[in-house]
Order: structure tokens, then sequence, then C-alpha cells
């Protein structure tokens, strides 16, 4: 009995023992998981953190949400501290992005968010048009702008921007046109060298630069008829000497991040196009950053004919390496599934996490989630002063950018002790002074045409201003102009009859030595989903 007691206690001890080593493996296996790699080593740090995440964690990093009515504030930060969102756009101040970054470092993780916008010609401070940029063939100027916008985004909490936009553009139909830098192949190139090199500065990982996402990739501006979202149809030769390269010049400048374009390309859309993304941007290119869809892109798969549904969506996409899926569900929806059933990879699913993370770490963010958003004892105490405007390098840059393309009979420069009648709907239009993309830019800060003439002349001369005409008489038009401006309309017509306006310009025209006319289109003309079917200039009520 004693024998058999002994023998059942040593049992049981080796038992313990064996637990013990269990317990203790356990111990140290956790303790490694949970340690993390020195931050200087880029690869082991992101390494180590993959291996920590649970797979809805790395597919909320693959998110990047749009701040809206969809998916309000108190939402987005529930879900951020969830682990569910990698990033977000269209939040610009850091009253609005610290609320955010403050969820994000009560996730299990800590795993920062970035913030992105499109910061086009400036930010606060807007810049010519880059189609005006391109124009002066100063690339001094044109970096000037790129670095005072990085600066000033950098200032208001954001970390990315997807610009430059550098599609080859030559149907002037197309009215993303102005959003671009035109359609010579080597100037493009130069500039887009020359913009991402002034949004990252010293790099993505500086407090006053931001990380450059080239876009539309690719070949956006080539679209059929000049219509936006459309077709491009295009020889391997054609694409490779006139529209590949500008995109090409901004990966060999070190942008950070592309943005994958809504339209097909010979057949496929680039968000599953596998050539495009992987064998020319990847393999024949080397780019190792950021890749992100354009605006609901994935969803889009369906309605191009290449998927059936939001599952094949998801699928194509991913195994595109598309890395982020801008404002649409498919990816939080689909890709668990997806996995599970063997249609795709956990590669698939890690090779994109691993750019969003190594994208994160180079803006810096892992080393300083509030880099850019800062304490909130520094904030400006108005965000929108006029005082944080760089308005003497924006008419220094304004200027190097005018092109005259006419002066007949030497009419320029205006003599200042003339009689000025200045008519055009556009003569006061602060808001299209902007021009389309203008970022967190406000019309009440512009200079109109009117104002400006008024500075300049001074109590010397004379100036007589009449509207003469509204922007547009087709009020289909003047609605579609102004559906997305829930705050105030963009463009309010003059009631009175037209009649009563020509005529009032016709007598403001007979009293003047000269007539400036300020017409043409509303920024809202030249901008995304609003093509033109011609070039002149709009008819409008008066015509």
């Amino acid at each position: 009995m004693t024998i058999a007691v002994w023998a059942l206690e040593k049992k049981f001890m080796n038992k313990l023992c064996l637990l013990g080593l269990f317990v203790s493996l356990a111990s140290h296996n956790v303790l490694a998981a949970t340690t993390p790699a020195p931050l200087e080593n880029k690869d082991a740090f992101v390494s180590n953190l993959m291996k920590q995440m649970t797979l809805d964690e790395k597919i909320g990093q693959l998110r990047l949400i749009s701040i809206g009515p969809e998916m309000p504030r108190e939402l987005i930060r529930k879900e951020i501290a969830a682990g569910n969102i990698g990033g977000t756009f269209n939040s610009i101040t850091r009253p609005e992005n610290r609320p955010m970054q403050d969820a994000a470092m009560r996730s299990r993780l800590k795993i920062p968010m970035f913030f992105a916008y499109d910061v086009i010609h400036g930010h606060r401070t807007i810049f010519p048009i880059p189609l005006a940029l391109a124009s002066s063939w100063d690339m001094d100027a044109i970096g000037l702008s790129g670095r005072i916008a990085a600066k000033e985004a950098a200032s208001d909490s954001l970390d990315l921007t997807f610009a430059p936009m550098v599609d080859i553009s030559r149907d002037p139909r197309w009215g993303r046109t102005s959003e671009g830098f035109g359609e010579d192949t080597y100037l493009v190139s130069r500039i887009a060298g020359v913009m991402v090199k002034a949004f990252q500065g010293t790099g993505a990982n500086a407090a006053d630069s931001i990380m450059a996402s080239v876009k539309h990739f690719a070949l956006y501006g080539a679209v059929e008829g000049g219509r936006d979202y459309n077709v491009v149809d295009m020889s391997p030769v054609k694409m490779y000497q006139d529209y590949l390269p500008p995109y090409r010049a901004a990966i060999d400048a070190g942008a950070g991040g592309v943005m994958v374009a809504l339209n097909s390309i010979n057949g496929v859309p680039a968000t599953a196009n596998t050539w495009l993304m992987n064998d020319l941007l990847r393999k024949e290119w080397g780019f190792k950053g950021l890749a992100v869809s354009d605006h609901g892109a994935i969803f889009e798969l369906i309605k191009h004919g290449v998927a059936a549904d939001g599952r094949e969506a998801a699928k194509l996409a991913i195994k595109a390496g598309i890395h982020m899926s801008m404002n649409d569900t498919l990816y939080g929806k689909e890709l668990p599934g997806l996995l599970k059933s063997g249609e795709i990879k956990q590669s698939d699913i890690d090779n994109a996490v691993r750019a969003v993370l190594d994208a994160k770490y180079d803006m810096g963010l892992f080393k300083d989630p509030y880099l850019r958003i800062g304490k909130a004892e520094d904030d400006p105490a108005d965000t929108y002063a006029d005082s944080r405007l760089h308005r003497a390098e924006a008419r220094d840059v304004a200027r190097r950018s005018q092109v005259l393309l006419k002066n007949r009979n030497e009419t320029l420069p205006l003599n200042k002790s003339a009689k000025i009648a200045l008519v055009g709907p556009l003569a006061k239009a602060p808001i299209d002074m902007m021009g389309s993309w203008a970022a967190a830019g406000k019309p009440a800060q512009s200079v109109t045409l009117f104002d400006g003439m008024t500075n300049a002349l001074g109590a010397q001369s004379t100036l007589i201003y009449a509207r003469g005409a509204n922007i547009t008489s087709d009020k289909k038009v003047l609605d579609y102009l102004n559906f997305l401006n829930f705050d105030a309309p963009e463009v309010v017509d003059d009631p009175r009859p037209a009649n009563v306006l020509i005529d009032e310009a016709v007598k403001a025209a007979k009293e003047a030595d000269v007539v400036v006319a300020a017409v043409g289109e509303s920024r809202g003309m030249s901008h995304e989903s609003s093509s033109r079917t011609d070039l002149n200039i709009p008819q409008t009520s008066a015509s």
C-alpha cells in the first residue's frame, strides 16, 4: 500500500512538473510575441507586430474609411478602438483626428491610424490649378507650391495626400484635365518627380512632410471620348511611350503610394489588373509601397462586369495586389470567407497588411502616433485664420504661371487712370477663383477679380462692375453643380431677367475706356464626373 501510494504520488508529481514546463514555455512564447522588435529595424518590427495580429485585426488595417453620414464619427472611433479601421480620409483638422488616434491607442495592439486627403494644388493656401502650374515650366515654383501644401497639411494632422495627379490628358473635354499637368509626357514626368519630392521633403517621416500617393494608376486621362470613368483601349507602344512615364517618374522619385484608377485598360479594370499591378508596377518598376483603390473601385468591379458579386470583386482585388479598400465594405465582409474556402491565401492578406504597416512606419507613426497631430494645447487658436496662409508665395507662383496669349494693340498693361468696365459672372466668384480640388481652401479668403482690381486701381481710376449674365441658363446643369454642396449652393443665379443683365453690361461698356470680361466655366464644370461635350464657353442666360 505504501509503495502504491508513493508510485501514484510520483506519477502525479511528474505531471505537475510537465505542466509547469508547459506553463513556462507558454509564458515565454507570450512574452516573445508581445515584446516589440527594435523600432529601428523596420522589417523585424513589422513582422513581429503581424505575428500578434488576429485575422480581423489584419483585415481592419485594409479599410480606408471616408468620414460622412454613412460612417459617423462615434461609430468610426468605436471601430478604430476594435482594430477594424486602418485609416480615414476627409477629416482635416487636429481636433477631428486626435480623438480617432486616441481610439487607436486604446486598441489591443495600438496600431496608429493615418489620415489622408486630396491635397492637389495647395491645402489651405490655394495655388494655381495644376494645369496652370505646368504652364509655367518653372520647377522651382511648382516645387514651392507642393512644399507649402505639405507643410500646411501636416500642420493640420494629415499624413498622406492622393497626389500628384499625373494622368496624361489629350482630350480637353475630360473634366479632370484641369487637375493634371497637361498632355506633354516629358513635362508631366518632370513635374511628377518634383511634386513627390516636395510633398515628402526630407522623408515621409518628417513632421512637416506628407506621403505622396500618385494617381490615377493607370491611364485614367486616356478615357475614350473624354468621358470620366470610361474605358481605355491602347497599344503597348503608346502606353509605354506617352502615358506611363509620369507614373514611373513619381515612383522613381520615391512616392510611397499609388491610387489605383477606376477605368479599365484593354478590357481589364485597373483594380483587378494583375499585369498592371504586379508585372508592371512591382516586378518591372520595383515598387514596394502602398496601393490604394480609388473611391469604391473594388465594388465597381461588379459594374465593370468582371465580378459577379462582392465576394468575387474582393477576391480579384486582393489577388491583384490592392492593399487598401477605399470607402467600400467588401474586404471586411468577404476576405474571411474567401480565406476559409481557400479561394485566397493567407499570404494575399499578409502582403497587403505588411504594405499598410510599412507605410505607417515610413510616415513615422509608430515612433510617434501624434507626430502631426501634436498636443491639444498647441492647436491653432483659429484653424482657418488668415495668418496661417502663405499668400505671398501663392501670388509669386501665380505670376510665374500666367501665360499671355495675345496683346493686340498693346492693350496691356492697363492704364490706371482709365475708366474700366469689369463684366461677367466670374468677376465676383470667390469659390471659382480656387479652381477644382481646392482642398481646405475657404472661398471667403479668396481675392476675387473684382476685389483684386479694386485694390490695385485705388482711387485714381474708375471701376464699373456689371454681372452681365449668369454662368448657365440650364437649370439641370445648375442643379448638378450645386448638388454636393450641402451647406450653401456653389453657383447662385442673379434672379433678374436676362435682358436686364445684358443691358447693364452694355451700359457699363459704353461708359468705359476698356472692358475686362470675366467669363468661362465655374469650377464644377471642370471636375470629376463633369466632362464636357464641347469646348465653347458655357451658354449663359443672356446668350
